[in-house]
């Protein structure tokens, strides 16, 4: 398998980011030993960041971090940040005082990072995560925003002693191979983020997920803001209603499609507002904020040319809770013929997925992923559809399949989804 989607084009980048893949047998392999080796030859680029919101969790680290981003920038806020994974290139993973780091940028920092190493063993996500922190601490920026890689305690991001704010998105089951066959032991993993009398902004949780942040928050003497305890997000009457110990907020509701966007967005309010950003910032951040491939609604390129009158909708969730919350908003959308168009990893719970989906599709038609290994491969992917309850038939590609439904159903709903390696290809090929 390879690491992340694959990058575009032919950039001088692409040629590093090849090499570096190839510096460690393994794509994950979780210790921090190597990023401190590499930082410290790099002279401690991670203790010159500007101030650090943490953000772990299972689903919606992404769209969390891009409505914080999007209430700080409003607020007048430089703001740098770190994503994984990308989907069309790799630059969308670093973001410097709000920009895209430029090709010129990333490929200097990516040789430096290479050269400080001197070929000894590293991850592709530790060496690249070097790279990041050097663009950041190089340019002043107001906050610093570092999306979790994987897990928690043993990400290569997992190396600033003192962020002012750490975020614990919900968790569930996924990567168990990782982090732990359990949501208590998951949790605890992305627990790791906690430092000794930092503030955690936690969104919701199972009851053994939250025992597990709390057991390890009350250790760290971590101040925790819980939801459900210390603040509270919901959707009443088509706004947006926040309340925590300072007062109610009374928001339109996101821009980001899905029932489960009002809890990230509950998550980063309580961030924002533990800042000390104003109403403005808030608002801001739930109208503002965007995030490609969750529910994102696709009006342009070759694939909707394709299929004029076609729905087009995109999503890589990949896991159980990602099946859940895709259902969720297909649950608020008007009654229309729904098909999916589904490729996955054979990494992943692919059961889990699906069954949530089910009462919701018409049919699915299954692809591979192109340049995967490990893909499932489109029988695969059709015989878990039908096991949980919906026809399903094989298609060569993802514009094949498009073809297909929009022959027979010119005005339905198309889903894209099941992986953020097939989102990145529509994108990429999408334009």
């Amino acid at each position: 398998m390879t690491p992340e989607p694959g990058t575009a084009g032919s950039a001088a980048s692409d040629v590093i980011l090849e090499r570096l893949m190839s510096l460690h047998p393994k794509v994950i392999d979780l210790t921090l030993d190597r990023v401190h080796r590499l930082l410290a030859a790099l002279d401690h680029p991670e203790r010159a960041l500007p101030p650090v919101i943490h953000i772990a969790g299972t689903n919606g680290k992404g769209s969390t971090q891009a409505m914080i981003r999007a209430g700080l920038e409003a607020a007048g806020q430089r703001v740098h940040a770190y994503t994984s994974p990308h989907l069309a290139r790799f630059h969308e993973r670093i973001r410097v005082a709000g920009e895209l780091i430029s090709e010129p940028d990333l490929s200097a920092l990516l040789e430096e990072c290479e050269t400080a190493n001197g070929g000894q063993p590293i991850t592709f996500f530790e060496i690249t995560t070097c790279a990041a922190f050097l663009a950041f601490a190089r340019t002043p920026a107001d906050a610093t925003l570092l999306e979790v890689g994987l897990g928690g305690r043993l990400d290569a991001t997992n190396v600033v002693d003192r962020p002012r704010l750490t975020i614990i998105t919900p968790v569930s089951l996924d990567h168990q191979q990782y982090l732990g066959n359990t949501v208590a032991e998951i949790a605890g993993e992305k627990a790791g983020i906690l430092k000794r009398g930092v503030p955690c902004v936690v969104g919701p949780q199972t009851p053994e997920g939250l025992a597990a942040i709390e057991a390890r928050a009350e250790r760290l003497g971590a101040p925790l803001l819980v939801h459900g305890q210390h603040w509270h997000a919901s959707a009443e009457n088509g706004r947006l209603i926040f309340q925590d110990e300072s007062g109610l907020l009374d928001l339109p509701l996101p821009n980001l499609p899905g029932p489960h966007q009002i809890e990230n967005a509950g998550a980063a309010l309580m961030a924002l507002r533990h800042m000390g950003m104003p109403e403005a910032a808030c608002e801001a951040a739930v109208t503002r904020a965007f995030w490609p491939a969750r529910m994102q609604r696709l009006r342009h390129g070759p694939l909707v040319d394709s299929a004029p009158e076609v729905e087009l909708w995109l999503d890589g969730g990949h896991n159980p809770a990602g099946g859940q919350a895709v259902a969720a908003t297909l649950a608020t959308m008007p009654a229309r013929p729904t098909f999916a168009i589904c490729g996955m990893l054979n990494t992943k719970d692919i059961a889990g997925y699906m069954r949530p989906l089910a009462p919701h599709l018409t049919a699915l038609h299954a692809v591979s992923i192109p340049g995967e290994a490990a893909t499932l491969s489109a029988a695969e992917t059709a015989t878990a559809a039908r096991v949980a309850g919906v026809p399903a038939t094989e298609a060569g590609s993802v514009g094949e399949a498009l073809a297909t439904i929009a022959a027979d159903h010119p005005q339905a709903r198309v889903l894209i989804c099941g992986s953020l390696y097939l989102a990145g290809r529509v994108l990429r090929d999408n334009g």
